[in-house]
């Protein structure tokens, strides 16, 4: 079974009660003001309630109609109530009523149940055709108690990570503890918790290091994707939880987002998703070439009116603005820039905790608007949500590079590098590895983390200008000289007041910078 199929006779149809709205092929429930896609068996389970709403249920009936011909244990009735009360929790958190060794009653009256009429053509506006993904509970060495509550916390913190991924579902935990004790086959997994995805792994004991190691597997085909490993010393326990748990996230969510541009790329046109749209643009949008990155847009804007209340399309909107400034490609800086703002704001409108779109405005309220302290909190947040926004750090490091907080900058930017290793943005991230070692003084440092940007694009002018400062820094005028020779090249209408008229950097700090840039020959 693919995702989005539904079991036990439910078609494509939208059932409303109350203030709530079913979408049935989706597994959506929308009550107007925000909208929770539930798991495929808990869309089901809900939908089998609205169909005898008001009527008492027994859990032998709802287990017959949703998982036909398959011995479940009650546990999984009871995991599919118990997020349907959570989604319900705002509203009407007794709607759904337990009667004890009665089963369950939905206290509501079943408005309409009528069939949803899709959008024809390559614009497929709510189809949830997002990876989705679960983990589950790692084989440990029998006997070895410390594996025990070690792996759990290790999952813990991958479920927390992934969980802050833009554009990922991720199953609870909890859902996955049913197969802890079984032989992992990955198709059953994906059948039984509606997932595209499975990641796997195990823990072992050796002396004093423990070995983790992780699979990544697509469900449908039981395919092994990925498989990696990590070996720590048995030291601070609970900080190695936390830094094989965000290890583990750097290296797979690269490979899960090629997978699904692949995915997406095999697709006719006809059954594109906004999903998929954006997956087209994000290919566009990595090579060092103008012509398909200013292609990758248009992507974005079918995607955007596919489907106009989904975050993802306006957050990388945003960030094709952002990336077109830092490439040199803009032809007006401040329309971009704006035209950032306000699509990062519309993103945060249509989902509070996508942290990328949080980041990328915290950013250019620092960058555009000066307002530093709004922007810290923003970016603060951003990574409370999403620990493994790589860009998050980045853009955190560059606020406090721009505030003269030298060790906090490094601090985060090197958090940046390590949780991307593999990153399309790997210039960028050296840039503000780069910008932080110089705002602490650490030149010779700055000029190798500049170089390394420059080495993963060398369009990248604005290494350029750390590269020459942190040359004039070290006292090697020539090399600074012949490096502002290569960037008025780039840039021939480059001037120091034009620099200083739109710069976020503050105080002393930004003086020496601009004059060992003008030291090296660049024009007032």
């Amino acid at each position: 079974m693919h995702e989005g199929e539904r079991q036990g006779g439910i078609g494509s149809k939208s059932m409303r009660f109350g203030s709530f709205t079913l979408d049935t092929t989706r597994g959506a429930l929308s009550d107007g003001a925000c909208e929770v896609v539930l798991r495929p068996k808990t869309a089901a389970v809900l939908a089998h309630l609205l169909l005898r709403a008001g009527e008492v249920v027994s859990r032998s009936a709802l287990l017959d109609a949703v998982w036909p011909n398959l011995a479940v244990s009650d546990d999984s009735l009871t995991q599919c109530v118990s997020e349907i009360r959570h989604a319900l929790r705002k509203a009407r958190p007794h709607l759904l009523r337990t009667l004890p060794r009665r089963g369950y009653l939905l206290d509501a009256e079943l408005i309409t149940e009528q069939p949803i009429t899709p959008t024809p053509g390559i614009l497929s506006p709510r189809s949830d055709d997002r990876p989705s993904i679960a983990v589950l509970p790692f084989r440990q060495d029998r006997g070895a108690k410390i594996n025990a509550y070690f792996a759990d916390g290790i999952i813990e913190g991958i479920v927390h990570v992934l969980s802050g991924v833009d554009g990922l579902l991720v199953i609870s935990r909890d859902s996955a503890l049913a197969f802890a004790d079984v032989s992992l086959d990955a198709r059953a997994v994906g059948k039984e918790l509606g997932v595209r995805y499975v990641l796997y792994g195990g823990v072992r004991r050796s002396g004093g290091r423990l070995r983790v190691s992780t699979e990544l597997t697509e469900a449908a085909s039981n395919i092994i994707l990925h498989v990696d490993r990590h070996e720590v010393e048995i030291d601070d326990l609970f900080a190695l939880q936390d830094r094989i748990a965000e290890q583990v996230v750097a290296v797979i969510v690269p490979q899960l987002r090629q997978h699904e541009i692949g995915r997406s790329l095999r697709k006719p046109p006809a059954s594109l998703t906004a999903y998929d749209l954006v997956l087209r643009a994000l290919d566009r949008m990595r090579p060092m070439d103008k012509a398909s990155f200013n292609d990758a847009y248009g992507f974005l804007e079918l995607a955007m009116r596919a489907d106009p209340h989904s975050a993802l399309p306006h957050s990388y909107a945003a960030w094709w603005h952002t990336l077109r400034v830092a490439r040199g490609w803009a032809e007006d800086i401040a329309a971009d820039s704006e035209a950032a703002r306000r699509l990062s704001g519309a993103a945060l409108l249509r989902n509070s905790r996508d942290a990328f779109a949080m980041a990328l405005s915290g950013f250019m309220q620092g960058y555009t608007e000066h307002k530093f302290e709004p922007a810290r909190l923003m970016l603060g947040q951003a990574v409370s949500i999403s620990p493994s926004c790589a860009i998050a750090w980045t853009w955190g490091a560059a606020l406090r590079c721009w505030l003269d907080e030298g060790p906090e900058a490094v601090r985060w930017a090197e958090r940046a590098v390590r949780l991307a290793p593999r990153d399309d943005l790997t210039f960028w991230h050296e840039h503000i590895l780069a910008q932080a070692y110089y705002t602490n003084g650490a030149f010779e440092r700055a000029e190798a983390c500049a170089r390394a940007s420059l080495s993963a694009n060398p369009q990248f002018s604005y290494s350029l200008r750390t590269l020459i400062a942190s040359l004039v820094a070290l006292e090697k005028p020539h090399e600074a000289h012949e490096i502002a020779r290569r960037l008025l090249e780039r840039e021939p209408g480059f001037t120091l007041g034009g620099l200083l008229a739109r710069t976020p950097q503050q105080g002393a700090m930004r003086d020496l910078y601009v004059e060992r840039l003008r030291i090296a020959g660049l024009p007032d």
